[in-house]
């Protein structure tokens, strides 16, 4: 037989509180409502941060106005990276004559320069209406370093119409790489998107001086004779600044992206009460 020893009660020990069951455990109303707007801020504030991203996301994509993006884009030479605009190695898929390909390697760079350092004379009267803000310089090779060509971009400060009125009216470009008297065949080009004026100039590696340089247009007629035209000199110098103004062009002008949908706002949850 067991005895169960009765509790003994300790002075001042509260007794417990009698009421209705789950007393304990029922929710306070004014504590639900306090988490009901904590739910509704938080929501708020996640759905004011979505709202802020695509936002922002939608505007970098916008494209700029046109005059703009020009005026924009007079500072490539010192926005972009300098492979973007000269890049190491450029391809030429049937850019030789006959339709051969091409593959032509940086081998020199020159520091950005200012325009009186690197532009003769007649350069600088040219750009006199225009201005000129920077020039960039760079030598590349063909695939048999049996040639040269020197390509420049020379920036400017000018509008659309203005950069316009210099076609037909450019000389042929100074040589960067060699001197100007080995100067074979020449090629200009001034993208419509870019206040910029690209050129290059090509010659043969060995060094040879020549009589003239000419226009790579009359060196790539199928009736055009000479070292310079059988070479190839002028299709080297017309297809660089062919892909050296498209590529300036891309970065200028680069095409628009979707932009993206509004975000869903979330739905606030209402905390159920415990029961």
């Amino acid at each position: 037989m067991t005895t169960t020893t009765p509790r003994t009660a300790i002075l001042g020990e509260p007794e417990p509180a009698a009421g209705p069951p789950h007393a304990n455990t029922r929710r306070h109303p004014a504590r639900v409502a306090a988490a009901t707007l904590c739910a509704l801020l938080g929501s708020g504030l996640v759905g004011g941060a979505a709202l802020t991203t695509w936002a922002e996301h939608r505007a970098a994509a916008r494209p700029l106005p046109a005059d703009a993006a020009y005026r924009k884009a007079g500072s490539l030479w010192r926005a972009a990276p300098v492979d973007s605009l000269l890049p190491p190695v450029v391809t030429g898929p049937s850019a030789g004559p006959g339709g051969s390909d091409r593959t032509w390697t940086r081998i020199a760079l020159a520091p950005d320069a200012d325009c009186p350092a690197a532009l003769a004379a007649d350069w600088q009267a040219l750009l006199a209406t225009t201005g000129c803000t920077r020039v960039l310089r760079a030598t590349y090779t063909d695939a048999t370093r049996s040639s040269l060509i020197t390509v420049g971009m020379v920036f400017t400060p000018a509008d659309a119409p203005t950069m316009a009125a210099l076609a037909g009216r450019i000389p042929a470009p100074p040589a960067y790489g060699f001197t100007d008297a080995q100067r074979a065949a020449w090629a200009t080009s001034v993208p419509t998107e870019a206040p910029v004026v690209v050129y290059t100039v090509s010659a043969f590696a060995d060094g040879r001086p020549l009589d003239a340089p000419h226009p790579a247009a009359d060196l790539m007629k199928k009736d055009a004779t000479g070292a310079a035209a059988q070479a190839g000199l002028g299709h080297e110098a017309r297809a660089l600044a062919d892909r050296v103004g498209h590529g300036l062009a891309f970065l200028a002008a680069p095409p628009a992206t979707s932009a993206p949908s509004a975000p869903s706002a979330p739905t606030p949850t209402t905390p159920e009460p415990t029961r």
